[in-house]
């Protein structure tokens, strides 16, 4: 795939001193601006800025060589969507989504691989005489990169349409009518739209070495802030990865996750067609209706809002 990863995404929201604390607490640290936050392998992954609703604003996605964004952009025009080219990157609107998409040429990330923590099980004693190392750490949980996003389209099909036969990501799977979860890396999912009754961020997701420090990093976050808790800890049917959301204060949700698929070789991977509440969660408690539909949502419908 010549699309690699997640640059970065710029947020508006109403307070960004609260969400930038906020961001901090979570584990992100800070980047080459004051409003501009990273992670430990992507860099300079989250940047804020005033405004008067939350709403993500530009998606930046890397991409290998030149001659990719010339594709891109043939198939933009192919598809009578206006861009912006300017040599090494192009820009481009998808009103679905109300995103501005910027997929530029970037040098990949290499993460450097985490170590598998020795599990006990039923007949494999692999960790004898010894705590668990999950249970004996004590350093601050920090997320290694921006994973996906996920957006809320008032116009689905044409989401779909403009991130796959536009911009070049791929389809791991699909919700019929209302969701597809689209990859511009190896990652099962970096984008997902959703049909929604207006444009939003539904959430960010943020990696992070394992379960323990899925589970580590909410159980931090939530100290004194139980208002923060949405939904977890469970597991993903689709993408299979563990996960633990949280609400900023401008009322997006962030998400921990861990050990999500990974489609390597693009032959070896069938797009799965799922229907139902199987596709949302294999095990964990059920979603709180606010999940599915946050509790802002009719601020945003009618233009007003609240954080």
């Amino acid at each position: 795939m010549v699309l690699h990863r997640l640059n970065q995404i710029t947020v508006a929201v109403p307070d960004v001193a609260a969400t930038s604390a906020y961001y901090t607490e979570f584990g992100l640290g800070a980047g080459s601006g004051t409003t501009v936050l990273t992670t430990r392998d992507g860099g300079d992954q989250l940047r804020l800025v005033p405004g008067d609703r939350r709403r993500l604003l530009e998606l930046r996605i890397g991409a290998d060589h030149l001659d990719d964004i010339d594709r891109i952009a043939a198939s933009l025009r192919r598809l009578e969507i206006p861009a912006t080219d300017s040599g090494d990157a192009i820009r481009a609107y998808d009103p679905g989504t109300e995103t501005m998409v910027v997929v530029e040429v970037s040098a990949r990330t290499d993460q450097a691989a985490t170590p598998t923590p020795p599990y006990n099980a039923p007949g494999s004693t692999t960790r004898p005489d010894t705590r668990a190392p999950g249970v004996v750490r004590t350093a601050g949980v920090r997320p290694r990169k921006l994973g996906h996003v996920v957006l809320g389209s008032t116009d689905q099909a044409g989401s779909q349409r403009f991130f796959v036969e536009g911009l070049g990501l791929r389809t791991s799977d699909t919700v019929p009518g209302l969701a597809a979860f689209l990859r511009c890396s190896t990652d099962h999912h970096n984008v997902l739209v959703q049909q929604a009754p207006v444009a939003f961020l539904h959430h960010t997701a943020w990696e992070v070495d394992d379960v323990d420090e899925v589970g580590r990093g909410a159980t931090t976050m939530l100290e004194g802030h139980p208002e923060r808790h949405v939904w977890g800890l469970g597991r993903h049917h689709i993408g299979s990865n563990f996960f633990w959301y949280l609400r900023d204060p401008a009322g997006n949700f962030s998400e921990y996750y861990s050990d999500l698929d990974c489609i390597v070789e693009d032959a070896l991977w069938e797009p799965a067609v799922v229907a139902g509440m199987k596709g949302l969660y294999n095990w964990g408690p059920p979603p709180p209706p606010s999940f599915l539909a946050p509790e802002d949502l009719a601020g945003l419908m009618t233009g007003s809002h609240s954080s």
